[in-house]
């Protein structure tokens, strides 16, 4: 598509007309926007014509690529027939054959599918199902209307979806309409919040969980997961058999758990679900982002047929789950979700990932070595590199220095986009990318980072005693494991 306004006006337009997300806009007035017009591949092209590397799959959606041939033609042929109809009282075949190939992808005991819009709205819909669950079951439990999640913990921006996070800086506006919950801390290795060492710790983080189902799962609904990566707290990852761990505490005191897969599903660890690592099957499991291969919003929460059961009635009874949106099902984004999971088989989509995996983490090793880098963690394809002032005490360079931004701008004036979560570096490829392009990724992902430090060191007075040569902490997650 030819573009008739010119750069400069396309910029004035945005300046005057949008309002963009997580971005403050007093800041973004200010600079020239990065306008992208089209993509190929791993690539990304702005209206100049200058190429960049997709470094995080244009926010953690894209799978196969840019403009791939055969989910192209799945959205054409699906528009040939028709774009949407509502799936309140209809339904349609692209929606139905994707929640069978769901179900057969799914870990073992998920049997049902609804569908929404985006991540959000899918936790939104679990939260929804897990409070009715339990007024609704053949033995009733309506006291248990209690979550636990973890702090650092993102679930969405909606109102379910905030109440169970732990990002303070997102949320804190919104704190009068949000509901009480119970926050434990993560298993955040690097930065233990009790000090200890993984393995000699036995995973002590967990025994907090533990004492509060113990003292009150009464109350207790649910406890909510993003299994094996806290993906917007910094790509954290949780140790092994942390989440096995997590499931068997959930079962032993009768308690829902719910999985965000949100971001870690659809082959980003090198399985089509995280929670397949550790062969556990949540009761409610949350998928978005990568299930349209990066092409079209859509969503779903799956269930198991225990909680799907206690949703059927008579109408008198009112049990029905009076949630929906009006896009959900869309044709549409059914089919392309189709080919993108039709893509992972003929391609060897996992094969590859846990291949090219094991190349990256290799790569990483480099960076490792960069003199503000404290700390770099992988799980398959995805990556947090986090930046601190100096690696001997762990210590954080303030958030105002933002210092991950500066490594960004770095990095796209040599032509790899990323996005920063505060001071840890996001890498998060398409899953179709080749080792060159991985080589060239973590090649300007170093150059950036020695670029603001020497600009850093120039401008700080004995700066030489700043530096820490002390070993980096680098933690990677073997995704065939």
């Amino acid at each position: 598509m030819k573009y008739s306004n010119s750069a400069k006006h396309l910029a004035r337009f945005d300046h005057q007309y949008v309002w963009h997300p997580f971005t403050q806009m007093k800041e973004w007035g200010q600079a020239s926007p990065l306008i992208i017009t089209r993509g190929q591949g791993p690539y990304l092209y702005d209206i100049d014509g200058r190429r960049y590397l997709d470094g995080t799959s244009s926010i953690w959606v894209n799978i196969h690529g840019h403009r791939n041939g055969e989910i192209n033609r799945a959205i054409r042929q699906q528009l040939n027939q028709v774009a949407h109809t509502t799936f309140l009282g209809l339904s349609n075949p692209p929606a139905i054959l994707l929640a069978r190939e769901l179900i057969r992808l799914a870990p073992t005991g998920l049997s049902r599918v609804f569908y929404s819009d985006d991540g959000s709205t899918a936790m939104e819909v679990a939260l929804k199902m897990a409070l009715q669950y339990w007024r609704q079951r053949r033995t009733p439990r309506p006291k248990k209307k209690k979550f636990v999640h973890l702090s650092l913990a993102y679930h969405g921006d909606t109102v379910g979806g905030m109440s169970l996070s732990g990002m303070e800086l997102f949320h804190k506006p919104f704190r009068p309409i949000l509901f009480s919950t119970h926050q434990i801390d993560p298993p955040y290795c690097y930065r233990c919040p009790l000090h200890f060492t993984f393995p000699s710790c036995q995973m002590a983080c967990i025994d907090p969980l533990e004492q509060l189902l113990r003292k009150d799962h009464h109350h207790i609904a649910a406890v909510v997961i993003e299994p094996l990566v806290q993906a917007v707290a910094g790509m954290i990852p949780s140790p092994p058999g942390y989440l096995r761990r997590i499931r068997e505490l959930c079962t032993t005191y009768d308690v829902l758990l719910i999985a965000d897969e949100v971001a870690t599903g659809f082959g980003r660890t090198g399985k089509m679900f995280a929670c397949e690592h550790e062969d556990v099957t949540p009761d409610l499991m949350a998928v978005a982002k990568g299930l349209t291969g990066g092409y079209v919003p859509l969503a779903a929460t799956l269930a198991t047929e225990e909680i799907f059961q206690a949703f059927l009635g008579d109408y008198a009874e009112r049990k029905t789950f009076f949630h929906g949106h009006s896009y959900t099902g869309n044709p549409l984004g059914c089919s392309a979700a189709l080919a993108n999971l039709s893509l992972f088989k003929k391609d060897r989509t996992l094969g590859k990932v846990r291949k090219n995996a094991a190349v990256l983490g290799r790569l990483l090793r480099d960076v490792a070595q960069e003199s503000i880098v404290g700390d770099v963690r992988q799980c398959g394809f995805m990556v947090g590199i986090e930046l601190v002032k100096d690696r001997k005490l762990k210590t954080p360079f303030p958030l105002t220095q933002r210092m991950g931004h500066h490594v960004s701008m770095e990095a796209r004036r040599r032509g790899l986009l990323i996005r920063p979560i505060g001071n840890v570096l996001v890498l998060m490829p398409p899953l179709c990318v080749e080792v060159t392009h991985l080589t060239r990724m973590i090649k300007i992902l170093r150059d950036a980072i020695r670029c603001v430090e020497r600009k850093r060191l120039a401008k700080t007075p004995n700066s030489k005693k700043t530096i820490s040569r002390s070993k980096p902490m680098t933690k990677i997650i073997n995704p065939k494991r």
